[in-house]
């Protein structure tokens, strides 16, 4: 059995960052569990539980230690580094802007 560990990025619809500071631990496709349709309502069903399973934890040593209790290989994904450059509302007014200021 295969886990992946990574911590999510934020959704688009969110401008906030909550929920990106867990790590998150979730288990591979296999395989051999293909997913079928519901003749009745189109829905895809699967015998495999394990894709709907998500845990979270507050660190990634944490995660690690919970894989290799249970004996789990594991890969790590790391999150990519957001650059946060400061803006200010006042810096469109300033008198030695390189651009011209048009209305």
């Amino acid at each position: 059995m295969r886990v992946r560990i990574y911590q999510p990025a934020k959704t688009a619809m969110q401008s906030g960052r909550a929920g990106t500071q867990q790590w998150v631990v979730e288990f591979d496709p296999e395989a051999e569990a293909r997913s079928e349709m519901d003749p009745l309502m189109g829905w895809t069903s699967s015998a495999n539980t394990r894709a709907q399973v998500r845990m979270r934890f507050d660190s990634m040593e944490e995660a690690v230690a919970y894989a290799k209790r249970q004996g789990y290989a594991y890969s790590i994904e790391a999150a990519k580094q957001r650059e946060m450059r400061p803006k200010a509302y006042a810096d469109n007014f300033r008198y030695d802007r390189i651009d011209r200021w048009t209305h």
